[in-house]
């Protein structure tokens, strides 16, 4: 391995580009936020160090015996996460990132992309919830953030085109067009930046746009060094020793690098990544992650170490989990169809590793088809659902998971042919810290429970054993809670001194129910005496008394 000669930004990036630089099947994704992106930009230009890269160059009558993957350009949360896969069939030697991947496609996506990360309060389903974001440069502002000297931000088109005599956003890409110093003069001459009456501003617009284009075209920032060796293994634990002390590097990415190195017949990475995409769509929606699924992977398999370490991803191991890949797959993903048919999605599941237990069950017993529709199987789907509500509510898995996925799997194995062992696992964590068994006091709490919390549809879903929950369920407000207003309260007949009380219990689940979306919407805001008259109707009708103490209300 040997220091090289340092590049600019620009040569990179331009090489990059055209697919010279490529990545190698064991990098990890691309996982950096939009605020470590601005970051880095900030501190190119106040000239802090970035750290050296390590390339590994791989030559061409050997490329073909690896996998790479292009770098990302257009960075999208849900749609777009994963690298193309790279066409190598050409006649020129690999030029593969082994280090420095991340700042790497954070230049890339800042100059040549865009990033759509998810707004905040939006569901994660919703396309308007990831709008497409370009990385600007205010010419005439610092920052308010002290511990930044430029301001940086991922803005839309429409909020770029917000220029005033505070702001002036440049799309820091459009430095790649400016190649020599007269264009960036040009570029502050036309857009009539030096003319500021605001001298400073003139010369911090002056000072800004300069500095970027030494950042970019002139600054020879990339140092790395070069790795030449075609062996997997020597490269794998140089990856390994470069990335394990980073903070962006998960421990599931690591072992994931063994699968992608060890597997014979499949491309493990893009497997795994392929599945989490497919499951995640089941149903309203989950959460799975690589985490999930290869902590599965050692629990289906029946391996008697499932913790999460280098030495139980060996390649004896990896090959056995690529033999059983197709079961491993199908046991999970009827286990999440299964959880959806009992109403449970990425909104109210406290822990994926519930989903595990269920997965190894139904592999047990053979991997039935249509296991969650079988009407042969409802008794059995009972026994299912208790645990896995029983679990999430007494948060069994929320620590050290392990101690629970063990024995369970123990139990499944020994009494698992008799269907699912609910009361053999209850039995079996009978006065510990992860008992499954409800006291006075666990029910008292739930009734805490408030509106949007994961929590409070599982309990919904136990007081309303009749709602198909596959179907369009909303926690509606029995007492609408336009209604809790000290002004509303006091009309109705709530005395002074309980106001305050009865705003505090609007979201308690004393006032919830499972209603149906449209007749949701449908009751709005109505008040519950005459909805409740309207959806069950008396025979007698009995004259409504005007409430004197507001105990009516919430009755």
């Amino acid at each position: 391995m040997s220091f090289q000669t340092p590049l600019t930004i620009n040569q990179v990036i331009t090489d990059i580009h055209a697919k010279k630089y490529l990545l190698p099947s064991i990098q990890r994704e691309f996982v950096w936020s939009q605020e470590q992106i601005k970051t880095l930009f900030d501190s190119l230009m106040r000239d802090y160090p970035i750290n050296a890269f390590l390339f590994w160059k791989v030559p061409k009558e050997k490329a073909a015996d690896f996998k790479f993957y292009e770098f990302l350009r257009d960075y999208h949360k849900k749609d777009n996460r994963h690298n193309p896969k790279a066409n190598i069939s050409g006649s020129d030697d690999v030029m593969a990132v082994l280090d420095g991947q991340q700042r790497l496609t954070s230049l890339y996506i800042a100059l040549k992309g865009t990033y759509a990360d998810k707004l905040p309060y939006k569901r994660w389903d919703n396309p308007q919830a990831y709008p497409k974001k370009k990385l600007y440069l205010d010419l005439l502002s610092k920052p308010e953030d002290e511990d930044l000297a430029y301001a940086f931000e991922f803005l839309t088109d429409t909020e770029a085109k917000a220029n005033d005599d505070n702001h002036h956003w440049f799309p820091v890409g459009k430095i790649l067009d400016l190649k020599e110093q007269d264009e960036v003069n040009d570029y502050l001459l036309e857009s009539c930046l030096l003319a500021n009456p605001d001298k400073e501003k003139s010369r911090f617009a002056n000072r800004a746009l300069f500095k970027l284009h030494k950042v970019i075209h002139v600054n020879p920032i990339i140092s790395y060094y070069l790795e030449q060796s075609a062996e997997l293994d020597k490269v794998l634990n140089i990856f390994i020793r470069v990335n394990s002390g980073g903070t962006t590097l998960s421990y599931s990415d690591l072992l994931l690098s063994f699968a992608t190195a060890q597997w014979e017949n499949r491309d493990a990475r893009e497997e795994i990544n392929d599945f989490v995409d497919e499951v995640n769509e089941i149903g309203h929606g989950f959460n799975i992650n690589k985490d999930i699924v290869l902590k599965a992977c050692l629990v289906l398999c029946d391996m008697e170490d499932i913790t999460f370490k280098v030495d139980n991803f060996n390649r004896t191991n990896m090959l056995k989990i690529e033999s059983e890949w197709d079961n491993i797959t199908k046991a999970i993903r009827d286990a999440l169809n299964l959880i959806s048919s009992f109403g449970f999605s990425r909104e109210n599941i406290t822990s994926n590793n519930l989903i595990i237990p269920i997965a190894y069950y139904l592999k047990t017993i053979g991997l039935p088809n249509n296991y969650e529709i079988s009407t042969s199987r409802i008794e059995d789907r009972k026994k299912i659902k208790r645990w896995f509500v029983s679990s999430l509510l007494k948060r069994v898995f929320s620590f050290a998971p392990d101690g629970v996925l063990k024995p369970v799997r123990d139990i499944i194995k020994k009494y698992g042919a008799s269907g699912f062992p609910t009361e053999k696992i209850i039995e079996r964590f009978k006065g510990t810290n992860r008992t499954l068994q409800f006291t006075e006091d666990d029910i008292n709490n739930l009734l805490y429970s408030k509106y949007g919390q994961g929590d409070t549809l599982v309990i919904l879903s136990i007081l309303y054993p009749w709602a198909d929950l596959r179907h369009n369920f909303h926690v509606d407000h029995m007492f609408p809670k336009s209604e809790f207003t000290p002004k509303r309260l006091a009309a109705k007949g709530v005395p002074q001194g309980k106001i305050n009380d009865f705003i505090g219990d609007c979201n308690y689940i004393g006032n919830l129910q499972l209603l149906e979306n449209i007749p949701n919407i449908e009751k709005k805001a109505m008040d519950f005496d005459k909805w409740l008259r309207e959806k069950v109707p008396t025979k007698v009708s009995v004259k409504k008394k005007p409430p004197t103490n507001g105990t009516e209300l919430m009755r």
